[in-house]
């Protein structure tokens, strides 16, 4: 019995259900047969297995007549019917309502599905399952295992197999997203809700129906296993999904069918129901129609919109798209682009090029069937142009590279146990020429430094670094972190082989295996591919010519490998080449020419040349020797490269051995030392003559450095020889000198003298049988000095001293002989004069017996004799010099030129003992004064000289007399006495006198003291006189008397006398008196002796009679006579004076004075006062006047306004003062004020001018009532000029009134500042304005105003006229009825640009007018920056000139809304812009059916829950065109599904769709088709078999049909195993991320401290290349204190710097131009620098007339100047000069013609130019100076010069010649006149061009650089250092050993539950918890340095932990770890479903 239950449900929502029983099956139906009805589903329950009660039951559920016509179908558009009924319609199936089975489907549907597992371990899987090796960003591996499931769902495309893979990041169109499309078989919703199971391998998949044969069917063998068979295990594409994102969108579309499935997996979503508690582990797959995109809301994707219209022309696709992308992988994909795509070129490369790989050098290619396979890869950014690589065109993957440099190949095959099949590759990378040819890998780097692995010492490994040899592929395909090191027969061997060892490091290889061998679910690893590879029971044969040939692999391999190296390896270069010869010491004759010498070779990284010092190997015997030469057999010419070759030796020591030998360059012993060969030849030169050995049988021995008395004896001497090992020899050893060579010793005896050496004995002694080497003894050794005795051994035959280049053995005494005893002595050279009483020394001199000068014995003492004089002695000096010292002499002598004695010496013990001699004695020095007279009273009068007689006497009372001898006399008893001398120095003897003595004012006798003294002989005893003075008879007093009348009236020195100014004084007298007070009587010579300073003429008459002349008085009250009369004669000067103070006289004249300015504003009052004075006749003021005088004052000028006039008295000064000075309106100018008092007057002038500022006037505008006409933009006529005036009209000169500018709104003026100045007349220019204004009239007025007031201003009315020449807008002319599709061509644009009168402007340069177009609309006016520009086409000849036309451009190929701009550049910066077109782009026709998004390879199984049988679900198929635009919106049709066999002829069971149908049909309409499929529970198929899922458009409407879009599936039979795998993977997965929380953290620790260590390595190398630089300046830097030192360095330094700066140096003076304006270079005089003196003069004064000149880049900077200078300074524009005339700076002199020299010049002749030194702007310089100078010439001097142009002149034109002298020979011949001569540089006024700095500043410049850069290379060091031993001090706490522990005890669990899974041992955890301490590759252009290192990202197990990340990570980290609870290790606590 049926019970029906049916409901709307929502999406999702089931009602509850009623009660049933265990047969009741619920079915979910969807209504979809017309477009209105309900769009959700309905829930039937129905219990019968009877498919009428069952139509029955639906009918009654959704109203619908029994005998209506519909199809009920599955999903998958299967049909149910009777027969199919049982099978089709299980539990919790979805079905459909349809008109038919093809009918489109109208409205999407949801199906429901199940998940197997948790969704944890879909979408945690890929966090664990990926993980970085070798410094491998896992991220490339994860989208591979997606291209794995595309490769596998296009294996049976008969066409082109398209994957790719789309990275959206576009923020414009949602967030970043990953999207991987292939055209492969798509899904159906079963196989869509297969992949969605975790761990549904292809070998339990079940399709929808049941066969009698299923299960997985392998592929047949195909070369290097290319089957694609290698989408696999039912976890790859959930694990990579995951691992790059939270999200993912499967949309698939298989072939033949109408629906497009869509699933959706997000990890936020199953967070939300586990939280809501709903069932987390069903789900729903959209089924749809395809490009149906209406369920796309969001605009995080937007993108999808247009990846589902793609689906529109697709048969059939799958696309996988992946939200939520992680951001670190999101930088890894943009910043690594070229990095991951070549990864994946590498990983598919034998797909992409198929098995022969990519051979770039081959000739002719195969056609290969992989040339179909087409990877795309494309990125998109916002603003950026996409990014798009196909990976068949990558040329620098590894396998490309390894292909390409290998010179041949060694193919082998290896049979494994069972099936298992590995073909092999060696290839063999040749060293060539002078490198190795392996490639590099930049994963993998071969030169890797090994400087930071202190614990072990890595063995180099040559080319391929410590890389293995095997790459291995599995099916094809690069399993990338499994490889193979290498297998027995290639390894190097431990015997030296064929080959040399180096040869097995460049062999490369790869291993291609089949799928007998397991690979990890990740496919990162194998499981045992190496172990069953080095098994014993493996057998390899080698593939020679496509055959297998069992022979021994490992010889035939040695054999190739020799080979290679023989024929393809050039190893040894050949340097030095020295020239050709023949080898005469060959037997063959043939091979005797021709041989190549070289000087030196380089091999294996080592050079050997001429000289070096080597051993041999493989040798009988071994030699040892130094190379001559190199020989290399054939014709050579220069260096070469080769692998063999000969060297020519010369044996060493050659002493011994003099022979050369010639062995093969490979038997040179690379392995020595030098040290080693020097050691050796040194052991067989101690075999030679080493040393003497010296005795002295009979004494006399001779002590090395000893010193003898001159005779002394040198003792006999025996001698002999002895070798290093300390052996007597007489001759030499060896046999090279055919025979034995005598020994003989030779002695000699040199003498070391000044004049050289000189040889005095030589003697040679011979060895005897029985006599040994022997010399007599030597006597007659007597002459001083320094000797040498030398014993050397020389040869029997040719005397020679040295052997073999080295000396033989000698040995050398050192002696020194000294005089003897003293035997008779001389008298040395006396020091004259001798003197009385004056101590004198008598140097003696004496001699041994062979006369050698010797010294004084002591105890002798001298005896001193001579007759007439007493003789004593002080001391006698011994020693070398004997002296009797402090001899004294006294006695009588008569003259003072001295007598002469004879003196006697004798010395008592001498053989010759006394010694006579003759002396002269001369008078002792002073010692005392005689004076003559000798009374001791002396008589002088006042006035008068006294004489005396002075004699100077030595001790004996001889007159004596010596040098500066001056006697003094010295008066003592009053002031201002004379002092007397005398020079006594010749005689001894003078008269001694002087001046007169004079006292004043004596009255009588007085008393005086004479001391006479000399005061250069201190011990001489003074004489004393007594002086009488008595009073003096001459004038001494003067007296001056005036007469008034009979009255006397006495004028005193110094008086002041008032008389009136002008006058004469008569009638003054004067008297004489002497020092007695007695008047004397005045003579004609006394009268002589009078002058008076007033007058110069005096009448002596008159002085006589004692009358002075008259005085005149001066007539100025200011001037005051000053009278004076002197006496003077040989014995008094007198004065006396007395002073003429003049005073007014009777009132004459009025004078009038102003203070103040004289200047009068008209309508003012003056400002100043006006003082009148009242004068005498002399102008002096009357003191005597009155205040009535004011009464007579009167005043009158013209215009003299007198209404405010006063007049005052000033009691003070006694003048009247006038105020009120005004005038009425009247002319402007000087005024004359006439002021009368009494009969006198006086006249004072007034300067009128104009008043206060009250109005503003234009100046030169008389016609303002009109208005001006002007056009729009243009300038006025002539400048705007406006006056200040005064009420009255006249010009008022008022500075710095502000004038403004008032204008309407819509007046623009330019220039625009509205504020100006009044100049000093009042004037204010504003300037030539230009007007901007709509047309029409408008005003512009003035304001001003001055001291607050407003003025009165005009107002200046424009009429503005429209500019025809300014383009004001565009005008484009086009057709809008036409549509757009995408990558056509748009219609023809017309553009015109209009004026502001609206006309067309013609004449425009079309290149100025360009079309602009980006996608979207652009808010405002504002362009895009992304912006594609079109230019302007060929304007047609039969058009009206003015319009432009842009014909034929190509329309985008993404469709949308494109906005269009047309541009007209005005000039460089201002754009005119056209309004914005904005067209839509639509899609073009349809090509292709594809799914959006791609979906995955689904996994299915037979069971009965429906989500494990689900194929597709919501699965979208789509046409698109050929651009990937959707399209086909009209199209009306249907998708047919069907399932298919990869292998067609495979006669294998299908898979069934639900209902046990073979094709379901969907219905297409609007461009798409959504699909559900679901397989038939018990369906027929082969467990774990790939099947295809083929969808076949059928449109009618199309003309071309569409390719059905297909989609691969695999299909399983077993469901326990998935259960047994869900829970023990669970608590794998717990431990696993347990395990990479720790893992993670020790990988850091290590990654952190060899970071550190490779900082400190670098820092040291920084350090230590900096102090190399440092020394090359000589700079040495301590060990210690360095930065002391180096500050203190650099503070020198800069010290010196600063000297050399400030050395004075040649500087012009000439102030520059100030550059306010970057175009201004300055003026010429500082632009350039010479360092000659004479030619700095020379061409500073060429170019004189040119030095103040400016230049500038642009002739408008140049205007400017002209203008604010007024034309005053020279300008010169860089863009007005004609440049192809400028000379060629590099040209030669003219005298040099085409290389050759014409004439040998004198004179040294030089291009002036190439004098010149610029410190800036160098080519605007060398314009500049290229113009001015030319080619001028300087030159030494005029005759040189003259020379040499006429030199010239016979070859070519001579340019103008200046000399160093200064002189000029112009270009035409002319020299001479002071026009061609240069001044002095001292005339050229500064005007000189300046001196560059020296070379020194530079070299200190360079040398603080370094040292500061040194400075910074060192406190870096010092930092780095610090920060490791603190890093290293952290390590090795017992919380870190505890971790370790616990990380071993989890791996060991781990590790039991793997084996029972029977999975790939987790040996390395993919990602660890702590993510943000992984290494993050997104900020760093390259990888960093550590990923260069081999070890760098290698995760460390408990066992392999070594220690160390930075302090600050560290401990962060250290405190997470720590902070972790056991609970949390082992992974969240789950919930469980019940």
């Amino acid at each position: 019995m049926a019970a029906a239950a049916a409901a709307a449900g929502g999406r999702g929502a089931r009602r509850p259900m009623l009660p049933r029983c265990s047969g009741d099956r619920t079915v979910f139906l969807f209504d979809r047969r017309l477009e209105q009805a309900d769009p959700d589903e309905k829930v039937l329950s129905y219990g019968k297995d009877n498919y009428r009660g069952f139509r029955s039951a639906v009918c009654q559920a959704f109203g619908i007549a029994t005998d209506e016509n519909f199809v009920i179908t599955t999903t998958s558009r299967k049909e149910i019917t009777e027969d199919n009924f049982s099978e089709l319609v299980q539990d919790g199936v979805t079905l459909y309502l349809l008109q038919s089975v093809d009918q489109m489907l109208l409205l999407a549907t949801k199906e429901r599905i199940d998940f197997l597992p948790h969704y944890d371990t879909l979408v945690k899987s890929g966090m664990y399952e990926y993980y970085a090796s070798e410094g491998q960003n896992p991220l490339p591996f994860a989208l591979a295992e997606l291209i794995d499931n595309s490769l596998s769902a296009t294996s049976r495309n008969t066409g082109i197999r398209s994957i790719q893979i789309k990275l959206l990041f576009d923020d414009s169109q949602g967030k970043p997203a990953v999207a991987v499309i292939d055209n492969g078989r798509g899904m159906t919703s079963k196989q869509l809700n297969n992949w969605a199971v975790y761990r549904l391998s292809k070998f339990t998949r079940q399709g929808d129906f049941e066969s009698d044969h299923s299960g997985y069917v392998r592929p047949l063998p195909v070369p290097r296993s290319l089957n694609s068979d290698i989408s696999y295990f039912g976890v790859g594409g959930k694990q990579a999904v995951f691992f790059v994102g939270q999200s993912a969108r499967m949309i698939s579309k298989p072939a033949n069918s109408q629906d497009v499935h869509e699933l959706v997996l997000s990890k936020e979503d199953f967070e939300k129901k586990e939280k809501n508690r709903e069932s987390i582990y069903s789900g729903y797959i959209r089924n749809r129609k395809p490009s149906d995109s209406t369920h796309i809301t969001s605009d995080d994707e937007r993108f999808l919109h247009s990846l589902i219209l793609e689906e529109r022309d697709k048969e059939s696709f799958t696309a996988v798209v992946i939200t939520g992308v992680q951001p670190d992988h999101m930088q890894y994909l943009k910043n690594y682009f070229h990095l991951w795509t070549r990864q994946l070129a590498h990983i598919y490369h034998y797909y992409i090029h198929g098995p022969k790989g990519n051979e770039t050098n081959a000739v002719t290619k195969d056609v290969s069937p992989f040339n179909n396979i087409d990877i795309e890869i494309s990125m998109f950014e916002k603003g950026k142009v996409p990014k798009i690589v196909n990976l068949r065109e990558i040329k620098d993957d590894m396998q490309t590279l390894y292909i390409n440099t290998a010179a041949d190949s060694f193919e082998f095959k290896a049979h494994v146990e069972g099936e298992g099949i590995v073909e092999g590759i060696i290839r063999y990378h040749p060293f060539l020429y002078d490198k190795e040819t392996y490639p590099d890998d930049p994963c993998f780097p071969s030169k890797l430094n090994d400087d930071d692995d202190d614990d072990c010492f890595i063995v180099e490994k040559g080319a391929r670094g410590k890389r293995p040899i095997f790459e291995c592929f599995w099916n094809g395909r690069l399993i990338p972190y499994t490889t193979v090191e290498d297998f027995d027969w290639c390894a190097p061997p431990k015997k030296r082989g064929l080959a040399p060892i180096e040869c097995y490091n460049r062999i490369s290889g790869a291993l291609f295996t089949n799928d007998k061998f397991q690979v990890s679910t990740n496919k990162l690893t194998f499981m045992d591919l190496e172990l069953k590879l080095k098994d014993k029971n493996t057998l390899f044969t080698r593939i020679f010519n496509g055959q297998e040939q069992r022979m021994k692999i490992d010889r035939e391999f040695a054999l190739w490998l020799k080979d290679c190296h023989e024929k393809y390896d050039k190893q040894i270069k050949f340097t030095v080449f020295k020239g050709i010869t023949t080898r005469t010491d060959l037997p063959s004759k043939r091979m005797q020419s021709p041989w190549a010498m070289y000087a030196a070779i380089e091999w294996d990284g080592k050079t050997y040349k001429t000289g070096q010092l080597v051993k041999t190997v493989k040798t009988l015997p071994i030699f040892y020797g130094s190379i001559e030469k190199f020989f290399l057999y054939g014709d050579h010419d220069g260096d070469i490269f080769s692998t063999g070759g000969e060297v020519q030796i010369a044996l060493e020591p050659q002493a011994l051995y003099g022979e050369m030998k010639v062995i093969p360059i490979s038997k040179l012993d690379r392995t020595v030392s030098e040290k080693a060969v020097k050691k050796y030849i040194e052991d067989e030169m101690a075999r030679l003559p080493d040393k003497l050995s010296v005795t002295w049988p009979e004494g006399d021995e001779l002590l090395p450095n000893e010193t003898r008395f001159a005779g002394t004896p040198i003792g006999a001497l025996r001698i002999e020889i002895l070798n290093k090992k300390g052996e007597a020899m007489q001759k030499l050893p060896g046999t090279s000198h055919g025979g034995s060579k005598k020994l003989l010793v030779e002695l000699k005896v040199i003498l070391h003298s000044p004049t050289g050496n000189k040889e005095i004995i030589s003697h040679i002694s011979q060895h005897g049988g029985k006599w040994p080497y022997w010399f007599k003894k030597m006597e007659n050794l007597q002459k001083l000095g320094n000797y040498t005795l030398k014993l050397q051994v020389v040869l029997n035959e040719s005397n020679a001293d040295t052997y073999a280049g080295r000396p033989l053995p000698s040995k050398i005494f050192k002696f020194t002989i000294i005089e003897g005893k003293p035997e008779k002595f001389s008298v040395g050279l006396l020091d004259l004069p001798f003197r009385i009483g004056v101590p004198f020394n008598i140097p003696l001199e004496l001699q041994d017996e062979f006369g050698h000068a010797t010294q004084l014995t002591a105890g002798i003492k001298p005896i001193l004799e001579a007759s007439g004089l007493t003789l004593q002695y002080g001391e006698v000096t011994t020693g070398t010099k004997c002296i009797i010292k402090g001899v004294t002499a006294k006695g009588s002598i008569n003259s003072c030129q001295g007598k002469n004695f004879n003196m006697k010496v004798t010395l008592p013990g001498l053989k010759e003992d006394t010694q006579i001699f003759k002396i002269r004695l001369q008078p002792g020095p002073p010692h005392q004064l005689k004076v003559k007279p000798d009374s001791e009273v002396l008589r002088i009068e006042n006035g008068t000289a006294f004489p005396f007689q002075v004699e100077v006497l030595d001790e004996s009372g001889n007159i004596t007399a010596q040098p500066k001898l001056v006697v003094h006399c010295k008066f003592l008893g009053a002031s201002n006495l004379p002092v007397y001398s005398v020079d006594c120095s010749n005689a001894g003897t003078n008269i001694l006198t002087g001046p007169v003595i004079h006292v004043q004012n004596i009255k009588k006798d007085q008393m005086l003291k004479a001391r006479i003294e000399i005061l250069s002989c201190k011990d001489v005893p003074p004489v004393e006189k007594i002086i009488k003075l008595l009073p003096s008879s001459h004038v001494a007093r003067l007296q001056i008397l005036s007469m008034d009348g009979q009255k006397a009236i006495q004028i005193k020195h110094q008086d002041e006398i008032n008389w009136l100014a002008g006058d004469v004084m008569h009638n003054l007298i004067f008297q004489m008196y002497d020092e007695g007070e007695r008047e004397i009587h005045i003579t004609p010579a006394l009268a002589e002796k009078i002058k008076v300073n007033w007058t110069p003429k005096i009448n002596k008459e008159h002085l006589i009679q004692g009358l002075l002349p008259d005085v005149k008085v001066p007539t100025s009250v200011k001037d005051v006579r000053y009278c004076l009369i002197t006496y003077l004669d040989d014995h008094v000067s007198l004065e006396s004076a007395f002073t003429v103070r003049p005073r007014p006289d009777e009132p004459k004249h009025i004078k009038c004075k102003l203070k103040g300015p004289n200047t009068l504003q008209i309508g003012e009052e003056l400002q100043g006062e006006i003082d009148v004075v009242i004068t005498d006749q002399y102008g002096n003021q009357i003191q005597t006047v009155t205040s009535a005088c004011v009464n007579s004052l009167g005043i009158s000028g013209p215009g003299l306004d007198k209404s405010n006039l006063k007049i005052t008295w000033q009691e003070s000064t006694l003048t009247m003062r006038v105020k009120g000075i005004r005038f009425k309106p009247c002319l402007l100018g000087s005024k004359e004020l006439c002021f009368a008092w009494r009969e006198f007057s006086d006249f004072l002038r007034i300067n009128l001018t104009a008043g206060s500022p009250a109005k503003l006037q234009f100046v030169d505008w008389p016609e303002l009532e009109k208005p001006v006409a002007v056009i729009n933009g243009k300038e006025l006529q002539k400048p705007l000029i406006v006056q200040l005036c005064d009420q009255w009209g006249n010009p008022s000169p008022e500075p710095n009134v502000k004038i403004s500018l008032t204008k309407s709104i819509n007046l623009k003026i330019v220039p625009s500042n509205q504020q100006h100045k009044t100049d000093d007349n009042g004037r204010a220019n504003l300037g030539v304005i230009s007007i901007h204004a709509p047309r029409g009239e408008h005003t512009l007025q003035l304001k001003a105003s001055y001291n607050k007031t407003t003025l009165d201003c005009p107002i200046i009315t424009f009429n503005v006229l429209p500019d025809p020449e300014k383009p004001v807008r565009l005008n484009v002319k086009y057709d809008k009825n036409p549509s757009f599709p995408a990558g056509g061509t748009f219609t023809d644009f017309m553009v015109s640009v209009l004026s502001e009168d609206d006309n067309v402007i013609k004449n425009i340069n079309p290149a100025r007018i360009s079309m602009k177009m980006w996608e979207g609309q652009s808010s405002g006016t504002g362009i895009p920056v992304d912006v594609t520009t079109f230019s302007c086409s060929k304007v047609k000849d039969d058009k009206e000139d003015g319009f432009f036309y842009f014909r034929d451009k190509v329309v985008p190929e993404r469709v949308g809304t494109y906005s269009i701009q047309f541009t007209f550049a005005m000039d460089k910066t201002n754009m005119l812009n056209s309004d914005q077109i904005i067209v839509e782009v639509v899609p073009n026709d349809p090509v292709r059916l594809l799914p959006d998004p791609l979906p995955a390879t689904p996994a299915v199984s037979n069971v009965r829950t429906l989500t494990s049988r689900t194929l597709v679900k919501d699965l979208y198929l789509h046409v698109m065109d050929e651009y990937n635009n959707h399209t086909g919106i009209d199209l009306v049709g249907r998708i047919i599904a069907k399932i298919k066999s990869p292998n067609e002829d495979e006669d294998i069971e299908i898979p069934q769709f639900e209902g046990k149908v073979s094709t379901i049909e969907f219905p297409f309409s609007k461009g798409s088709s959504e699909i559900n499929l679901v397989l038939a529970e018990n369906s027929p198929g082969r467990d774990s078999t790939e099947y295809i899922l083929v969808f076949e458009p059928d449109l009618p409407a199309l003309k071309k049909p569409l390719e059905p879009y297909r989609l691969s599936f695999m299909f399983y039979n077993d469901f326990k195993k998935q259960q047994q795998m869900a829970t023990l993977t669970k608590e794998r997965d717990q431990l696993s991320q347990s395990i990479g929380v720790y893992r993670n953290w020790f990988d850091t620790t290590n990654q952190l401290v060899n970071e550190m260590k490779c900082q400190v390595k670098e820092a040291e190398t920084r350090e230590s290349h900096m102090k190399n630089e440092l020394k090359k300046h000589q700079i040495e830097i301590p060990q210690t204190n360095k930065l002391q030192y180096v500050d203190s360095l650099i503070k020198q330094k800069k010290l010196d710097q600063e000297r050399v700066m400030k050395q004075p140096r040649r500087t012009c003076t000439l102030p520059n131009y100030p550059k306010g304006n970057q175009d201004i270079l300055g003026k010429i005089a500082h632009l350039a620098q010479i360092e000659d003196n004479e030619a700095a003069k020379v061409i500073s004064w060429h170019l004189a007339s040119d030095m103040d000149c400016v230049v500038t880049l642009t002739t408008e900077a140049a205007r400017s100047i002209f203008d604010e200078t007024q034309g005053r300074q020279q300008v010169l524009p860089l863009d007005s000069i004609y440049k192809k005339t400028l000379p060629d700076w590099n040209r030669p002199l003219p005298h040099l013609r085409n290389g050759k020299i014409c004439f040998r010049p004198i004179g040294n002749p030089v291009f002036a130019r190439d004098l010149l030194t610029f410190p800036d702007n160098v080519e605007h310089c060398q314009t500049v100076f290229g113009m001015l100078l030319g080619d001028t010439i300087i030159i030494d001097n005029l005759d040189a010069a003259n020379h040499y142009r006429k030199e010239v002149v016979k070859i070519t034109h001579c340019p103008t010649l200046l000399t160093r002298e200064g002189d000029r020979i112009r270009s035409n011949g002319k020299f001479g006149g002071l026009q061609n001569k240069a001044p002095p540089m001292d005339k050229l006024r500064g005007m000189v061009f300046g001196a560059p700095m020296p070379k020194l500043y530079s070299t200190f410049s360079g040398q603080i650089e370094l040292l500061q850069q040194y400075r910074t290379a060192v406190v870096k060091l010092d930092n780095v250092n610090k920060d490791l031993d603190l890093q290293l001090q952290s390590l090795n706490t017992p919380e870190m050993q505890k971790k370790k522990q616990e990380l071993a005890e989890q791996e060991k669990s781990l590790m039991l539950i793997e084996q029972k899974l029977g999975m790939t041992p987790s040996d390395k955890v993919m990602e660890s918890l702590l993510q943000p301490m992984v290494l993050d590759m997104s900020d760093t252009p390259i990888p960093p340095k550590r990923m260069r290192r081999e070890t760098v990202k290698k995760l460390y197990s408990s066992e392999e932990w070594i220690s160390c990340p930075s302090k600050k990570q560290q401990q962060q980290q250290q405190q997470q770890l720590l902070q972790i609870t056991p609970s949390e290790l082992n992974g969240p606590p789950r919930k469980r479903k019940a």
